[in-house]
């Protein structure tokens, strides 16, 4: 226990670092730091960074979001660094082959929107917000090599992705053994007291704690968290898993995507995005845990729970609404979007043109496959060809439970 005037509030800040956490690295040192900033009235500084590989956040994130908002009630400084430098090198954390590259273009599209998703979560007012390209856009290649002097390749394969992939004879590409380093000094360019994480990036926060040494800063705390199963119950949460529920989902898909998760999953949910917040609602789920309870009436208020505090408790009771009607009662929505189509003089559009041109399915292979699930009806009847001709006339499209769009086609 820490002694003087500040011990009680140093033993209380640093059990809420610690909630929810799997490890904490180097807490020792950061109640030393925490110590004599309490005393000085100075706030850590506070680093979590996410690449933008892809155009979306998901729940997964939030976990982690929500730990930094943590330190900022608690009065520190938080850092949201968005890694537009590293998206063009690609994670190769849990990978087994190597990242498909993105170019500078779909990386500050994807950028773009991280802010404006954040704010769902934090008050960005309030939070320092960094690209890693502005440091390291400007590195000269001879700060480069410096940097990666500072590890030997023999480290770097201790990794388990690293290790894994040299024993499989996967190719291992030099640019991948680069991301650790940046990922690493992006911390000693912001002189990050702590970091936060998922658990797949340990290896990579812990050499931050050794470069930064070797920059002559004080080693950073570590943070890990536990990572967010996706909602078919068994991968990590991901978008190119096709499982995740992401932070611009509408209040609609939001709820009815938590209500299809597998019921085992609702207490590994509350756990991990509860944050602190729900905390009237955990006998409920640890009832259930014990084969109590309803997990129907349960599972509405997580649903309920997550889309009120990422959409507001009229977005929650929107999302509530638009399930009992469209899912339960197996209605319609009363706010289908409508659309025009010109067939341009032919005399059909094939189904998969008609979900291609409106949007409704991600790529034209994903929309043959959900028509082969049976995912796909049109006015109400399941179709079973992708090829399926519509002609001039009015059509109710339904993909999946949640999406529909009434087509006119001229």
């Amino acid at each position: 226990m820490g002694q003087g005037p500040n011990s009680a509030e140093l033993d209380r800040q640093i059990e809420a670092m610690r909630e929810g956490s799997i490890e904490f690295y180097g807490e020792a040192e950061l109640r030393e730091t925490l110590s004599k900033r309490l005393a000085d009235g100075r706030p850590l500084r506070v680093k979590l960074g996410m690449d933008p590989s892809s155009p979306d956040l998901h729940l997964g994130h939030t976990v982690v979001l929500m730990k930094l908002k943590r330190f900022m009630e608690l009065g520190h400084q938080a850092i949201f660094l968005v890694g537009d430098f590293t998206a063009r090198i690609g994670d190769p954390s849990g990978k087994k082959k190597t990242r498909p590259a993105l170019d500078e273009d779909q990386v500050r599209a994807n950028a773009a929107t991280y802010v404006d998703q954040v704010a769902k979560v934090l008050d960005v007012e309030k939070v320092e917000v960094r690209f890693n390209d502005e440091w390291m856009g400007a590195m000269s290649s001879g700060d480069m090599v410096r940097l990666c002097s500072k590890y030997t390749v023999a480290r770097l394969l201790e990794r388990d992705d690293f290790a894994k992939r040299f024993e499989a004879g996967v190719p291992i590409f030099a640019h991948e053994f680069l991301y650790p380093f940046v990922q690493a000094y992006d911390s000693v360019a912001l002189e990050a007291d702590v970091e936060l994480g998922g658990s797949d990036q340990t290896f990579n926060l812990l050499m931050a704690r050794e470069i930064q040494r070797d920059y002559g800063q004080a080693p950073q705390a570590v943070i890990t968290h536990p990572l967010l199963v996706g909602t078919d119950g068994s991968e990590k949460m991901s978008k190119s898993l096709g499982n995740s529920i992401g932070v611009s989902d509408s209040p609609e898909e939001m709820y009815g995507k938590v209500m299809s998760i597998p019921d085992s999953l609702m207490m590994n949910y509350f756990d991990l995005l509860s944050a602190g917040e729900w905390e009237a609602d955990r006998p409920a789920f640890s009832a259930l845990g014990e084969g109590q309870g309803e997990p129907m009436a349960l599972k509405h208020r997580l649903a309920q729970r997550i889309v009120e505090r990422i959409h507001g408790g009229e977005g929650a009771e929107a999302g509530a609404s638009h399930f009992r009607r469209v899912v339960q009662q197996k209605g319609v929505p009363e706010d289908v979007p409508e659309q025009t189509l010109d067939l341009g003089g032919g005399e059909a559009l094939t189904l998969l043109d008609a979900l291609d041109r409106l949007e409704m399915v991600a790529s034209r292979s994903e929309g043959r496959r959900l028509v082969q699930q049976g995912a796909v009806q049109v006015d109400g009847e399941r179709a079973a060809d992708a090829n399926q001709p519509l002609g001039p006339g009015n059509y109710l499209i339904r993909v999946g439970k949640r999406r529909y769009s009434r087509l006119t086609l001229e």
